[in-house]
């Protein structure tokens, strides 16, 4: 014991002797050096850039503002709703008079202005930004980026994508432009920037990380979002979303209601081919099997015999369509398509939009445990097709409600009078329709002012509705009217 305390001594006499300035330079070795090598070495292994500022230098100069005006109806009678209809106004003479007082007010015109943002793709003046930006604009400006601001033309749109050719005069030589990337080659903790005109600020630069791929928020059956962190607000739309090599790999098109750091953008390899469709034809060919499907589930996995859920199982088939022809039956789960395994049932629409009319397409289902292997024809999705199409799409379930027919028992399941619309049949919890106050068993008389007679109409109103713009709905609940906004 004694020898232990002598060898703490010796270690102590050591320490005394070594002068302050030598033992400075020690802890600088010890401490100091070792951090710093490691912070190096993660670095360069992360590739953390020291800047952003040359990147954004670099894009900025091709990103543009977008300036809409477009007319929009207002109700001249603001009243016209709360009163009923003739047979509720007979004991109730303040609506009588309401009514008559207001009956002949015609309907009001007013301009509404949207401010957005776009990027250059090519010296003679093509501009690829949001369709929600532009979709019903009366006069669409562009502001480049040395102060000019121009006229622009819509040479096409594409609401299933949300994506708008626009073109501005070709007289101006060497403008600046993006080129569009490869989204597919784009990771998960990448870096990107963001540059838009958010709020009216123009050429706001915002960075941050891509972080998710192939998201999909119910807005169609095309979805296949980018996440990411960067910043996007109100304004950012359409703008690009770069990465390190200033290569577009995005168009930021939606962001998270009361989210913080959660925007998504259209990933290039879907606007690639839908940009060269609208270039040369101003609008967008699709290629239909004519299937309806769902998600296989893990119960519907184990109930046909998979390991685990993929793919997607069919529902319904038009007799008449290419899926039907080749051999694809009720019940089957389509695993592969022209090569491309199947992870879930968003996968399909996306691969056979972009397939081209008439190509014959190799694919894989699995039918009572068994593989088989069929050829489809590919051919055109009509819009008649793409109406039908729709009705058991996501954008019914995004707004946190199911809709339905109003058919003859419906009607006196639950007592509506009504001969026209379409009622609510399920309101999810903490979804925007509860938010918004709709009940099940609210009939849903308009949409976005638009009458709704059928269910048709009812999806063909979600379809045409601007993106990122709240849902005005008429609802009509026993005797009384009333209108709900629901953000979509």
């Amino acid at each position: 014991m004694e020898h232990h305390f002598r060898g703490e001594e010796r270690d102590m006499n050591v320490w005394r002797s070594i002068k302050p300035g030598a033992l400075l330079v020690l802890l600088t070795m010890l401490f100091v050096i070792p951090f710093g090598c490691e912070r190096k070495s993660s670095s360069q292994t992360i590739g953390f850039p020291k800047s952003f500022a040359d990147l954004a230098e670099k894009v900025t100069p091709a990103v543009v503002n977008i300036s809409t005006t477009s007319t929009v109806k207002v109700p001249g009678n603001p009243f016209r709703h709360f009163f009923g209809n003739d047979e509720d106004n007979e004991d109730n003479p303040l609506g009588e008079l309401f009514k008559h007082f207001h009956e002949n007010m015609p309907d009001r015109e007013m301009k509404q202005q949207s401010l957005g943002s776009g990027f250059i793709i090519s010296k003679d003046g093509f501009i690829i930004t949001n369709n929600h930006m532009v979709e019903g604009s009366d006069e669409i400006k562009v502001k480049i980026s040395d102060g000019r601001e121009l006229k622009a033309k819509v040479v096409g749109r594409d609401p299933k994508t949300d994506l708008a050719l626009l073109k501005i005069s070709s007289l101006f030589e060497n403008l600046p432009v993006l080129a569009l990337g490869d989204s597919e080659k784009i990771r998960v903790g990448d870096w990107v920037l963001s540059v838009g005109n958010p709020f009216g600020l123009e050429h706001t630069v915002t960075q941050g990380i891509i972080s998710a791929t192939g998201r999909v928020l119910g807005s169609g059956p095309y979805d296949n979002f980018l996440q990411t962190d960067a910043p996007i607000n109100p304004g950012n739309s359409g703008g690009p979303l770069v990465n390190l090599k200033g290569e577009v790999i995005g168009i930021n098109t939606a962001i998270v209601s009361g989210g913080q750091g959660i925007g998504f953008a259209i990933p290039s390899a879907l606007a690639k081919s839908v940009v060269a469709q609208l270039r040369a034809k101003g609008r967008v060919v699709r290629g239909w099997i004519g299937v309806s499907m769902q998600s296989v589930t893990p119960e519907i996995a184990r109930s046909f015999g998979l390991k685990e859920p993929r793919g997607a199982l069919v529902g319904d088939l038009d007799l008449e369509g290419p899926a039907a022809k080749g051999g694809i039956k009720q019940g089957d789960i389509i695993v592969s398509y022209g090569g491309h395994t199947l992870k879930s049932a968003n996968d399909l629409p996306r691969l056979v939009a972009e397939t081209p009319i008439g190509k014959n397409v190799p694919v894989v289902v699995i039918r009572d445990a068994k593989e088989l292997h069929v050829t489809l024809k590919i051919a055109e999705l009509s819009e008649e097709k793409a109406a039908s199409q729709v009705q058991a799409e996501a954008p019914v379930q995004s707004l946190g409600m199911k809709v339905d027919s109003l058919s003859e028992q419906l009607r006196q399941q639950a007592g509506i009078s009504e001969q026209s619309g379409v009622v609510v049949t399920e309101v999810e919890q903490g979804g925007s329709a509860e938010e918004a106050g709709v009940l099940v068993g609210d009939v849903i008389m308009e949409v976005n002012r638009k009458p709704i007679k059928s269910l048709a109409d009812y999806n063909a109103a979600l379809v045409a509705a601007r993106r990122g713009f709240p849902l005005l709905l008429l609802l009509k609940r026993g005797n009384q009217s009333r209108y709900a906004s629901l953000e979509r």
